[in-house]
């Protein structure tokens, strides 16, 4: 049994390593990005089906509430919450529009759209992604290796290394924490006494 668990922790570790190694400079852009987004008056639009949801809603609550600085709240909107709205456009539209028809009413110039999705071919979320680019929004795409072909779709595309869910959603919600730990440091940097 201890030799599974060491097991699980160092595959967990390597995929982040190997990660963090292949997106160090665009974790940094993104991380600008998501400062001057909100700097100039404009929201995060969070989405995701299953784990991706649950990434999505907590990443949301992190810029909303604070992640580890007090601040005050910056504005971010998990799209996968209001299960009202989820369920009146999968039952009156089709369940791909679920993202898709709120970007179109919510997202207004100079937002920020933040997809996920760990196997890269949820159709709700390339729909979204689609629906976002027609709007000419900033758009971030996290996924897993099997979804590589379609990280074109955004400008900014975040592929873990695996094709293993576990592995792939453990490095999306790290990736969400380093990104807001660098958003708040950039929004809200203390300056340093001389």
């Amino acid at each position: 049994m201890k030799e599974k668990i060491l097991k699980e922790f160092k595959e967990s570790i390597a995929v982040k390593e190997a990660f963090v190694n292949s997106h160090l400079d665009t974790i940094i852009e993104v991380a600008k990005e998501i400062a001057s987004t909100f700097n100039n008056g404009n929201k995060l639009l969070l989405f995701g089906n299953g784990g991706s949801s649950t990434d999505a809603s907590h990443i949301a609550a992190e810029f909303i509430n604070r992640f580890k600085r007090e601040r005050p709240g910056l504005p971010a909107i998990a799209l996968n919450t209001d299960m009202a709205v989820l369920t009146s456009i999968a039952n009156d539209y089709d369940f791909s529009d679920i993202f898709a028809r709120q970007l179109k009413v919510l997202a207004v110039e100079g937002d920020m759209v933040f997809a996920i999705s760990t196997s890269g071919n949820s159709p709700n979320v390339i729909k979204a992604l689609d629906a976002a680019k027609k709007k000419k929004l900033k758009t971030v795409f996290l996924t897993g290796s099997k979804g590589e072909k379609l990280a074109a779709k955004a400008a900014y595309s975040f592929v873990v290394p695996s094709e293993n869910t576990p592995r792939i959603q453990e490095t999306h919600i790290t990736l969400g924490h380093v990104l807001c730990l660098m958003v708040e440091e950039i929004l809200f940097e203390v300056p340093r006494k001389k």
